[in-house]
This record gives structure tokens, C-alpha cells and sequence, in this order.
């Protein structure tokens, strides 16, 4: 297995993986284009994040994305993790565990980078477990959102 960061020829693969995200662990059906473009526009720009993709004998099997927050705490980096999937036919061989270690690596060789962070569905108790199994702990923090673009 190979990982690196994803360049703009995974683009068709990581919007895929996203759909298939949505629907597997929300039931929500995303806009292929409004993905592709969104896939686009954070590969062409390592500002708005970065992917990092698993590859086995070529093909991309697995993705996740990191963005970023600043802390003024901290004084430093928190590094989300997004836009976690494994190809369903890896799921269960270390792919996501790989992904993360790849990612923990570069954190830690980063002087800036305080912590890992990610959000879930709260009913996706099979990446919570995988999550856990990695040393992640849950916290006390929640997410509140206000959909603009729905909001009129």
C-alpha cells in the first residue's frame, strides 16, 4: 500500500469516494458536479486543505482530507480530518489505519500542529470504533451549523 497526497488525476476517484460518503453514511445525495468542483478546488489549492490518498497496485482504495484551524490557544494547528472513505472491498485491511498514521507522522514532524481532530455521524458506530482503536478519544466539544444556503 502507498500513500501520498492526492494531485489532480485522483480528482474523478476522491469526488466518487465523497458521493458514495454522503450516501453510505448519511443517506444524502450530493450534487456529482457540485462535488467535482468543490474536489477541484481544494487540489488546486493546498490552503483550503489537502486530500492523501492509499493506493494498492495503482488504484486509490482510500482518501482523507485534512483542513485547517487555527488555534490561538494553542498557538498552533489543529488539523481536521474529512472525508474519510475506503473502498468497501478494503474496508477491514488497515487502509484507514495506514491513512492515519501517514497523517500522525506529519503532525508530529510539524512543529505547529497541536492536535487531530475529526467530526462523525453520531450513528456510525463502526468508524467510531476504528477511531477509538487509533487513540482517539471523544470530546466534550459539539457542532452547531447554520446552512446558508438553505437559509433565506
Amino acid at each position: 500500500m502507498n500513500i501520498r497526497p492526492a494531485t489532480l488525476s485522483d480528482a474523478t476517484a476522491i469526488a466518487d469516494f465523497n458521493i458514495r460518503l454522503a450516501e453510505e453514511s448519511e443517506q444524502l445525495r450530493l450534487d456529482a458536479d457540485c462535488v467535482a468542483a468543490g474536489v477541484a478546488a481544494l487540489l488546486a489549492d493546498a490552503a483550503k486543505g489537502v486530500y492523501y490518498v492509499a493506493e494498492v497496485d495503482g488504484t486509490v482504495v482510500g482518501q482523507l482530507m485534512i483542513t485547517y484551524e487555527w488555534s490561538d490557544w494553542r498557538n498552533g494547528n489543529i488539523w481536521w480530518i474529512q472525508s474519510v472513505y475506503v473502498r468497501e472491498h478494503f474496508r477491514g485491511r488497515g487502509v484507514f489505519g495506514a491513512l492515519f498514521k501517514y497523517l500522525q507522522e506529519l503532525a508530529l514532524a510539524s512543529k505547529e500542529v497541536r492536535c487531530l481532530r475529526l467530526y462523525m455521524h453520531a450513528d456510525n458506530l463502526r468508524a467510531r470504533r476504528s477511531y477509538e482503536r487509533l487513540g482517539m478519544k471523544h470530546t466534550k466539544y459539539e457542532v452547531f451549523e447554520l446552512d446558508l444556503q438553505s437559509a433565506s
